[in-house]
């Protein structure tokens, strides 16, 4: 199930949104201001920000350049203004795509799709002050390095770019030891259990993220 922020301040648009989307295997979060939206990119990890343009105090440009000066994340303007300078303005402070008031929702879909496809798996991801940096191969939690394995690195790196996917025990060594390995499950289980013990120890509260999935395997979680 794929993440969106919706940043939108009418309330009425922002739950019809989300209407459309949660059939289609979307996990909605909905804010009303610009400030909060900052704050929900920074904190937790999403897939994709549908952003409003007019709104009180930041308006959505303000807040799409703000957002790119920390976040790769994928941006789409749902906006009423549909003047080519506007939209040619949005696209260049950083929105990905653009889309006007009122929509189709197939259309609105099929971009999100598209956008999607476009992307690369994550070199860098923050959830809740925990940094996962493949580009250095390190984990740090405010800051602190949380020292990992090579193996429980990827690991982690794996579960949190896939969210709420259950990956079985045979998954992760085929992945990470490779198709003929002899590495059995329990391995895994050890591999996790320090895993989860290292982040715990450094503050994270991992197992509000991370779960057993008792006689299956595990996941992260979002919601």
């Amino acid at each position: 199930m794929k993440r969106v922020l919706i940043v939108e301040d009418e309330k009425r648009m922002a739950d019809l949104i989300a209407l459309y989307l949660r059939p289609h295997d979307y996990a909605c979060e909905k804010v009303y201001h610009a400030k909060e939206a900052i704050d929900y990119i920074e904190s937790e990890m999403f897939d994709m920000v549908l952003l409003d343009i007019m709104m009180p105090e930041i308006n959505g440009w303000e807040l799409c350049e703000k957002v790119r000066r920390f976040s790769d994340i994928p941006i789409i303007m749902i906006t009423a203004r549909d003047q080519q300078e506007d939209i040619v303005k949005g696209l260049k402070i950083g929105a990905d795509d653009y889309i006007t008031k009122p929509f189709d929702e197939n259309e609105l879909l099929a971009r999100m799709e598209a956008l999607l496809r476009r992307q690369v798996p994550k070199s860098y991801l923050k959830i809740n002050n925990l940094i996962w940096d493949k580009s250095q191969f390190k984990l740090t939690f405010k800051n602190k390095p949380i020292p990992l394995t090579p193996k429980e690195f990827l690991m982690l790196g794996h579960f949190i770019q896939n969210p709420n996917q259950v990956f079985a025990r045979e998954q992760l060594i085929e992945l990470l030891w490779g198709f003929d390995s002899e590495t059995e499950g329990r391995t895994v289980d050890s591999h996790i259990r320090n895993m989860r013990d290292k982040i715990r120890y450094a503050g994270f509260p991992i197992d509000d993220y991370f779960q057993t999935v008792w006689g299956v395997g595990y996941k992260w979680i979002t919601e």
